[in-house]
């Protein structure tokens, strides 16, 4: 029998939400909720809500998407799972590490599952990077990059100020378009030790977050990582992600996975791609959203907990405090009871 499932927030993410959905054989959307009443007429066949708890009380709902701005995350997370159903929330995963306290708390104060929208860990290049450098055939890790250089008009502020404001979006670039990139690299490299970096704002934008950012970040293992990203750039550029190994070198970009061979790029992989969506949907949000529906079905633990999504968004306030100081910061410095 299908999941009953459920969204909350339609927004612009929330479509890839809908697309994989409709997609799937393991579920059946039944209602969707927005504030913004004429949104009704997005979605047909489907029962309409503008209150979320009502719709949860009268839907008999499996699992529910939650794709609404940053600051609601928590709240709204700890209500549905309250309400007795699941959640699948899209990223990041809440503002900043103090409050990755309180969804370890809810986590451990509820049998309902909630994963995190860290979606690109299932694109093919990166799981075959995964593989390469987990079987250790090219030596260790001892570099990784990861380059984000995309294109935000003053209107994506001024449209729906809460992004550009640090209470309601934790951030600029780094929360809101980086935090997959700074995901993969701390997936790929490994623990991370200490982080020094640098965010700014060049753009002539009335934002109290972030345009730009750079930093530096060692890994327990002598790794070393170099990261930068900003949407100051005049183009959404391809996102890089570079890995150096003690016998190779491999990069991301474009969607395929390459291995670098005297100054030669050889293919290796390429993700699934996504037609009539914006250019960096990948069929990644299908997979991780199948194979979430597949746990929920088969009373399985094997999909990405708030507990695999905290690493990115304690990295993003060692930059900021990086920043603040000037100073390099210790992984430890900034604490997570729950993530040491």
């Amino acid at each position: 029998m299908a999941l009953r499932v459920g969204i909350i927030g339609l927004g612009d993410v929330s479509m890839i939400h809908l697309h994989s959905i409709k997609l799937s054989e393991k579920a059946e959307l039944v209602a969707v909720c927005d504030i913004d009443e004429t949104k009704s007429s997005l979605i047909e066949n489907v029962n309409f809500y503008t209150d979320y708890i009502e719709m949860i009380q009268k839907e008999n709902l499996d699992c529910v998407h939650i794709c609404l701005p940053h600051y609601l995350h928590y709240p709204v997370t700890k209500e549905v799972a309250n309400l007795g159903v699941n959640v699948l929330l899209e990223k990041p995963l809440c503002l900043n590490t103090e409050e990755t306290e309180k969804f370890i708390e809810l986590s451990d104060s509820t049998d309902k599952n909630i994963c995190i929208c860290l979606q690109n860990r299932y694109n093919n290049t990166v799981e075959k990077l995964k593989e390469i450098i987990n079987s250790g055939v090219y030596g260790k890790v001892i570099g990784v990059k990861g380059l984000v250089a995309w294109n935000r008009p003053n209107d994506y502020y001024t449209v729906k100020p809460w992004r550009g404001k640090m209470e309601l979006a934790g951030g600029g670039v780094m929360i809101n378009q980086a935090v997959h990139t700074l995901d993969l690299m701390q997936l790929l490299g490994g623990k991370i030790e200490s982080i020094k970096g640098n965010i700014d704002n060049f753009l002539d934008y009335d934002i109290e977050v972030e345009d730009t950012v750079n930093a530096i970040i060692n890994f327990e293992n002598g790794a070393r990582g170099i990261f930068f990203a900003t949407i100051a750039n005049a183009t959404n550029s391809s996102v890089e992600i570079e890995v150096v190994l003690e016998n190779g070198i491999f990069s991301i970009k474009d969607s395929k996975l390459y291995r670098h061979i005297d100054g030669d790029l050889i293919e290796i992989a390429e993700d699934e791609r996504l037609s009539g969506l914006k250019h960096y949907y990948g069929a990644s949000h299908g997979k991780l959203i199948n194979k979430y529906y597949d746990c929920l079905m088969n009373n399985s633990k094997d999909y990405i907990h708030i507990k695999d999504a905290i690493p990115s968004i304690k990295i993003i306030d060692l930059i900021r405090e990086s920043s603040e100081s000037r100073k390099t910061i210790l992984w430890g410095d900034i604490l997570c009871k729950n993530l040491q």
